[in-house]
């Protein structure tokens, strides 16, 4: 009879040899901003007090339980009150408190002192994206998840960097202090970096304030940590820290891009050249609810493929596009995406997957829109 090993050492190779076994984490990072050096070093004071409590309490319960144990005859001692034990146990726990509170209170002003600020950023929470607002500067841009579809249906093997990855990170200098006006357009989401220590709900109506200041270059990574929608795992935040001269240039060459786009609304576009950048933009925008193929999610995601909207009368079309639909999932997109690229996704929705319309919207169409409703 096959004979097989004991369920304990099974259990010990697979703790001990497993590849997939991940490293355990046991303490806070430091992280790479002033405050997050603040709030590890305040963390470790008081899990330091918390340690030295715990020996004092703890040692002195297992000795009387040892040296005083009924087994070598001790007697209790029979006492009903001591004035100096209650004043010990009273003002020491006092002091201990008072000793915590100093640092605590200290961290805590920093944390909410985002006065004097080189660069002020508004974020701006959407379902399921960051908008990033250089406020001065006249560049802003969306930040969407890059992770492949096909790494999200179980199609291909994950990335490094699963549901962490975005199409624009937001970028930052190494040495200024940044503030970040926070909000959001549809519901409550929660902008979170752990290595800066910030963490601001998006609420929407409201502006809530955080700053920062990165010590190093590098990339780091958050997520939105408000259960905002059925995408609320899609939503990262990536942070992209660039020394003085490379993001001076990086400015510059977004400022650039700017220009060049508001140059494009008045430019004369074909059929060909809106479906073109429309595709790259639907499968930006719109591919997770409505697909790849435009079949949609039914019922939540209506299909596109051979719709009533997309083969109907190009304004309702535009309309819908442009303000949303109350009630539903479908966003306004208005305010989200440029008017060349309004343009072209209605364009591409009305010509791809056998709609063929022929007809097309062009960047000045929306322009107009945009003017006859004041924004």
């Amino acid at each position: 009879m096959k004979r097989h090993p004991p369920v304990w050492m099974g259990l010990l190779l697979w703790l001990t040899m497993g590849p997939a076994h991940a490293a355990w984490t046991v303490n806070m990072a430091p992280g790479a901003t002033e405050v997050s050096n603040a709030v590890f070093d305040l963390h470790m004071i008081i899990f330091w007090i918390c340690v030295i409590i715990g020996v004092v309490v703890f040692g002195a319960m297992f000795w009387s339980m040892v040296i005083h144990r009924r087994s070598t005859g001790q007697q209790p001692a029979s006492f009903h009150e001591h004035t100096w034990v209650e004043i010990l146990w009273t003002v020491v726990p006092f002091l201990i408190l008072v000793a915590m509170a100093i640092p605590a209170t200290k961290t805590l002003i920093d944390i909410y002192d985002a006065s004097d600020s080189d660069i002020d950023i508004q974020v701006t929470g959407y379902q399921w994206k960051w908008h990033y607002k250089y406020l001065g500067q006249d560049v802003e841009f969306f930040s969407n998840l890059s992770t492949p579809a096909e790494q999200i249906r179980n199609d291909s093997p994950k990335g490094e960097h699963y549901l962490l990855e975005v199409d624009q990170p937001l970028v930052l200098p190494v040495g200024a202090k940044v503030r970040f006006l926070i909000t959001a357009a549809d519901v409550i989401h929660s902008w979170w970096v752990p290595a800066f220590a910030v963490k601001r709900d998006a609420i929407p109506g409201f502006v809530n304030e955080a700053w920062t200041r990165i010590e190093k270059p590098g990339v780091y990574r958050g997520q939105c940590t408000e259960l905002c929608g059925k995408d609320h795992g899609f939503m990262p935040v990536v942070v992209e820290v660039k020394s003085k001269a490379d993001y001076d240039t990086w400015l510059g060459e977004r400022k650039a891009e700017a220009a060049k786009l508001k140059e494009l609304t008045s430019k004369e576009w074909t059929l060909q050249e809106l479906v073109e950048r429309g595709d790259k933009v639907y499968h930006t925008t719109c591919v997770a609810c409505h697909q790849a193929e435009g079949q949609g999610l039914p019922p939540m995601f209506p299909a596109l493929k051979g719709s009533k909207i997309a083969t109907g009368p190009i304004s309702e079309h535009l309309g819908i596009v442009f303000h949303g639909k109350a009630g539903t999932a479908m966003a306004a997109f208005g305010r989200q995406l440029s008017e060349v690229d309004i343009a072209a996704v209605v364009t591409y929705e009305r010509n791809a997957w056998g709609n063929n319309k022929g007809d097309m919207v062009t960047p000045k169409d929306v322009l107009a829109l945009k003017q006859a409703e004041g924004q």
